[in-house]
């Protein structure tokens, strides 16, 4: 027996007609839809372009490096996103060019070539013998169809005739059009992301500047074209400034995009609510064209930008624009509480050196912001101790919230700053410029955290009669005086001490506990103490502490040529409120992460405007592809596709007649058409 192999035939498919078949096939595109539904998901779930901080904050160091590789943070201008975005634009182009021509053949076709006999097969079909002959019928049936609509055309057959009409052809123009739309659409969400700069950067040469330097110092690899086809940048103006320049983030670094014009702020105005949020804010600008040297104001406010040359310059947000501010820093170490001035500029730092204590201490501080206007809810929600100690002490001097006031108040201008000590680490702070009334009390409100993911800790420092914190650092230092905390322990020690206490041991007591507090706080004392005993000894430190700092203000103010606080009736009462308040205070200061304190003593305020100017060449694109979409959906879903074929021979005397009618979509209105066809076909053939 003998067994012969047949080898198969190869295949004469080339891969290039393997891969433009993937591309133009449905499952190809719509898995491209499916990732794209995906991407959209996670960008409107996940707030995009935050601070990096944040995100670690949010998923953890871990995660943040992996989501990180995606771009998810920016995801609708990633590299993967904006390439599906391509291949979806490719996929659905190749997938028109193969079918349009198909679609537009078969729309002009009347396909009057199909078979008599073949009408039979149909559903939607009605045959009847006329009486009348072909000729005639044949024209009453056209007439009929030309009122209703349809365009018809002849197929002799012998001595037979085939009439073959259709209505509603532009149907298919739908599927044409919503394919074209998406095409359109796609390449306009391209045109006006970040895909041009990009290409820039990765084809052009571009180097995006990771440097600090002045736009002047850019190198020409650092800056875009002029004629740049679509951008979208940053700037920010100040007062009285003027620019000519965008600013790009491109990955790490940045790329300056030039205007075919400049732009000066003569003015910038922002009104408030009553909750301190602004209401509005608008900018009056100045544009100069370079090229004729005519300039023109405009008023830019939100929703009404300002267009020129192709670029539309929309008001983004307001920021500082270079504040002057006058500040005095009182040294949070050692026993001197002389005050110095310092001087900074919103957006610039300065370098000090902090002395006071065991050695002098260089510190690098950057001033990040000025906020002229601070309306808070003074209604006892400030939580400046967050340890629950704190609020232990709290109740035992009584200082626990009292009334609460529910109204909006504006507590007046703050300054925020950040310290960067020797070893790099960073604290940011916010400093009140006045007092305000906390649970009765007149303080200044210090706010520290550890980076912009963490909410302020606040910290109250009481003010003194002449609305200031001089008094309290007074007292401070002295707590840094071993001579004056022992004289203050002695009087003390002389002013309570009974048979059970004797005078010696009160005031070595009273020492060494508020030595210990000045070092560590309330946690210094109790750090030794087991954990039910803990309440019991703060009970009986707490009043002793407050006593003796007491005696020291008094030892303090003599020494400084103060006249002494009246300790009965309303000043009394006051002067008890400072102590406790100044408690609190100095119980926070070990934990306080920075060796100065700056408070705010004036400031020349200047305001900057942030704009966004963009070209968008894709916006029109998009606008039409919208269009296109729009009459693509019209035409799928309201213009129904319907053939008629009739085929009429001779029949004795008269004629044999043979209908069918069909379409794509065989509704109930399709069926109630056919009827009435029907009963017209029927009374036409008699």
């Amino acid at each position: 027996m003998k067994i012969s192999l047949v080898k198969p035939v190869p295949s004469t498919r080339s891969l290039g007609a393997e891969v433009v078949e993937l591309l133009g096939s449905m499952r190809f595109a719509v898995s491209l839809l499916m990732f794209i539904c995906v991407a959209s998901l996670i960008g409107t779930v996940l707030q995009q372009n935050q601070a990096a901080n944040s995100y670690v904050d949010q998923f953890g160091p871990f995660w943040f490096t992996v989501f990180d590789k995606f771009s998810i943070w920016h995801i609708y201008n990633s590299w993967w996103f904006l390439l599906i975005m391509a291949f979806l634009v490719v996929s659905t182009t190749i997938c028109l060019l193969r079918n349009a021509p198909k679609m537009v053949r078969d729309m002009r076709s009347f396909r009057e070539y199909v078979r008599g006999s073949s009408l039979r097969s149909f559903h939607h079909r009605v045959e009847t013998v006329a009486p009348i002959p072909p000729a005639e019928s044949l024209a009453r049936l056209q007439e009929w169809l030309s009122k209703q609509g349809y365009k018809s055309k002849l197929r002799q057959d012998g001595d037979s005739v085939m009439l073959a009409a259709k209505k509603g052809s532009a149907n298919r123009l739908g599927y044409i059009f919503a394919h074209a739309a998406i095409v359109v659409i796609c390449i306009g969400g391209l045109l006006d992301s970040e895909l041009p700069v990009r290409l820039q950067v990765w084809l052009g040469g571009k180097l995006p500047i990771t440097q600090n330097m002045l736009i002047s110092e850019v190198p020409e690899s650092g800056r875009l074209s002029a004629r740049n086809p679509s951008f979208r940048a940053n700037m920010l103006v100040p007062e009285g400034a003027q620019s000519s320049s965008g600013i790009i983030a491109v990955g790490e670094g940045v790329l300056v995009q030039p205007l075919p014009f400049s732009l000066k702020l003569n003015k910038f105005v922002v009104d408030y609510y009553s909750t301190g949020m602004p209401s509005s804010f608008k900018s009056e600008v100045e544009i100069t064209d370079p090229d004729t040297g005519k300039s023109f104001s405009q008023t830019i406010e939100v929703n009404e930008p300002l267009r020129y040359k192709g670029v539309t310059v929309y008001q983004s947000s307001f920021d500082d624009g270079g504040s002057k501010l006058e500040l005095l820093g009182y040294p949070l170490a050692g026993a001197s509480a002389q005050p110095f001035e310092l001087a900074g500029t919103v957006g610039s730092s300065t370098d000090i050196t902090a002395v006071g204590g065991d050695q002098p201490v260089p510190l690098k501080i950057e001033f990040s912001g000025l906020r002229v206007i601070n309306v808070e809810n003074l209604s006892g929600d400030v939580e400046p101790q967050p340890k629950a100690v704190i609020d232990h002490v709290a109740s035992v001097t009584g200082s626990a919230a009292g009334a609460k006031n529910e109204h909006l108040q504006n507590v007046g201008p703050s300054v925020q700053y950040r310290i960067i000590g020797e070893d790099g680490q960073a604290h940011e702070f916010t400093n009140y410029m006045l007092p305000m009334m906390l649970d009765g009390s007149s303080v200044f409100l210090v706010g520290v955290r550890d980076s912009e993911a963490q909410p302020y800790r606040y910290i109250r420092i009481p003010a003194d009669s002449d609305n200031s914190v001089g008094e309290f650092m007074k007292l401070r230092a002295a707590l840094a005086e071993p001579a004056l905390v022992r004289e203050a322990a002695a009087r003390f020690a002389q002013k309570n001490a009974n048979p059970s206490m004797p005078a010696s041991m009160l005031e070595k007591a009273a020492q060494g506990a508020l030595e210990t507090f000045y070092r560590k706080g309330f946690n210094g004392i109790i750090e030794k103490v087991p954990e039910p005993e803990r309440e019991k000894v703060l009970g009986f430190a707490v009043p002793m502490i407050q006593l003796t700092l007491t005696e020291l203000r008094a030892v303090m103010r003599e020494r400084s040529g103060l006249p002494a606080v009246k300790l009965e009736g309303p000043d009394g009462v006051q002067a008890d409120q400072w102590i406790q308040m100044s408690l609190l205070a100095l119980a926070n200061l070990p934990d306080y992460p920075a060796p100065v304190f700056l408070s705010l003593k004036g400031f020349e305020q200047v305001e900057a405007s942030v704009f966004q100017v963009a070209r968008s060449p894709g916006k029109n694109t998009v606008y039409l592809g919208c269009l296109f979409l729009i009459i693509g959906v019209f035409s799928m879903f309201y213009i129904r596709d319907r053939r008629i074929w009739i085929w009429v021979k001779p029949h004795a005397k008269g004629s044999e007649l043979l209908a069918a009618m069909t379409s794509q979509r065989r509704t109930l209105d399709f069926n109630h058409e056919f009827d009435r066809f029907k009963e017209a076909f029927n009374r036409l053939a008699t």
